[in-house]
């Protein structure tokens, strides 16, 4: 029974942390994927979608919840479980990792990285925010596919390898597209490893990852539904301007790690459309740290591994594939795993040359996990209702004409009307080709008009 308690103390820990999620609306994006979407409402509509449509599992989820009934409880109990599950999955990763490395305490090392996992604020738009469950939720058969094949290399058991690894790998891509990285991060796995194979092994242990990937590239390019997928984020701009736009915006997120009152739904990042001094340097930094990253595997594995993890997973979303958005919390969430692991694992090492020794990591774990709780909850209380979540961000991205556009709508729902019609021209003051604004700002003349 011993052995459990780890795992209990993470669930608790997320149950804690998230308990008061469980009030929160409907949000921004719900509206699209969830509520105005008739594929999640029923079973026969999920299957006449799912040949055609994208993330048929993520929608399996919503529909799931949508016709349990007990409306949006069903859904942030259900993030909740998920969070709970990938602290556990992080803690066995992590320990199973340091294990095969020099490290003065696994388990504890192990254990903290996990406890900032599961309590980290960052984690709330993945997690309260009902929408981000398809980070979470895509991240749970990720890292269960990872540790299948880290269980499967320790025991050489070819089931765990080469079926239940990459049945594993392939819903968490149907769960999310993201999830195509897992070759790499398998391959980041053997070699931060103490004993490292040779290549021609540890290409042959990945070699049905790496296969998968190439069938989903051609399901990817016939399917329907993701053509016009990537269509349209190509359409949203050049593969060269995101890449400058995210060389500026990856150290924003790395900044959203320690900046917790910063947390913001919808962040208002520039467009870069060419070099200059700031994204030079910024682009010199990231270089630096991916080639520190690559150089600490040999002498500093659990540091290398952490650094280059998390680049690996801002790939997809902050490289060269265009997003509507340049940039979200919840783009930290599976990201942020090797951070927390190289800290823990750094703290440990640096509290062996220190005359308080284990007292160290001791204190300052429970003293980090309180924080990291708080503010956890702190940020739950914005979801709470649209009103809440877009004051907070028209606090933090005021120059951004769709948060007031937002703002406005919510404020217009809950029956606030001048409030409403001020946050619309601000709006428009920002953007006067906002369409949405100025037509939701004719409605409300026009309701106004009606009651006289």
């Amino acid at each position: 029974m011993i052995h459990l308690l780890p795992s209990l103390a993470l669930a608790g820990a997320v149950v804690l942390a998230y308990g008061n999620s469980f009030g929160g609306v409907f949000q921004f994006d719900d509206f699209n994927v969830i509520v105005g979407n008739p594929a999640v409402h029923s079973w026969q509509a999920w299957l006449a979608d799912a040949p055609t449509g994208i993330r048929p599992l993520l929608k399996f989820s919503y529909m799931v919840n949508w016709t349990w009934g007990v409306g949006t409880f069903g859904f942030h109990l259900l993030n909740t479980l998920i969070q709970a599950v990938n602290a556990i999955l992080i803690y066995h990763l992590s320990r199973k990792l340091l294990e095969n490395l020099p490290s003065p305490s696994p388990k504890a090392a192990a254990f903290a990285c996990a406890l900032i996992f599961a309590l980290h604020p960052a984690q709330t738009e993945a997690v309260t925010y009902i929408s981000g469950r398809s980070t979470s939720l895509m991240a749970m058969f990720y890292l269960a596919s990872l540790l299948a094949y880290a269980h499967g290399r320790a025991q050489n058991n070819r089931w765990l390898l080469y079926l239940a690894s990459p049945l594993l790998f392939i819903l968490a891509v149907l769960t999310k597209e993201t999830a195509v990285t897992l070759p790499l991060a398998l391959l980041l796995w053997e070699r931060t490893r103490e004993s490292k194979e040779p290549w021609k092994r540890t290409i042959k242990n990945l070699g049905v990852h790496a296969g998968l990937v190439g069938m989903m590239a051609f399901a990817f390019a016939v399917h329907r539904g993701y053509s016009k997928f990537f269509e349209a984020c190509f359409r949203t701009r050049g593969w060269e301007e995101n890449l400058l736009t995210q060389i500026n915006a990856l150290p924003h997120l790395f900044s959203r790690l320690f900046l917790f009152p910063s947390l913001n739904i919808d962040p208002d990042l520039p467009l870069v459309l060419g070099w200059n001094f700031l994204v030079l340097s910024q682009a010199l930094l990231l270089a630096a740290l991916i080639s520190l990253g690559l150089t600490c595997l040999r002498r500093r594995p659990s540091l290398g591994f952490g650094l280059l993890w998390f680049f690996i997973h801002l790939l997809p979303t902050n490289s060269f594939i265009p997003r509507l958005d340049i940039a979200n919390d919840r783009q930290l969430y599976l990201a942020s795993w090797g951070l927390f692991l190289a800290f823990s694992s750094e703290l440990e090492r640096i509290a062996g040359y220190l005359k308080p020794g284990p007292l160290l990591p001791a204190a300052a774990t429970p003293l980090l996990a309180f924080i990291l709780c708080l503010s956890t909850m702190a940020r739950n209380e914005v979801y709470q209702s649209e009103v809440a979540l877009w004051e907070d961000t028209a606090q933090k991205s005021p120059h951004k004409a769709r948060v007031h556009n937002n703002l406005g709508y919510a404020y217009y729902l809950s029956g606030r009307y001048g409030e409403a019609e001020r946050s619309y021209l601000t709006a428009l003051r920002l953007k006067p080709d906002d369409s949405l604004a100025r037509n939701n700002l004719t409605l409300l003349e026009n309701l106004r008009a009606k009651k006289g």
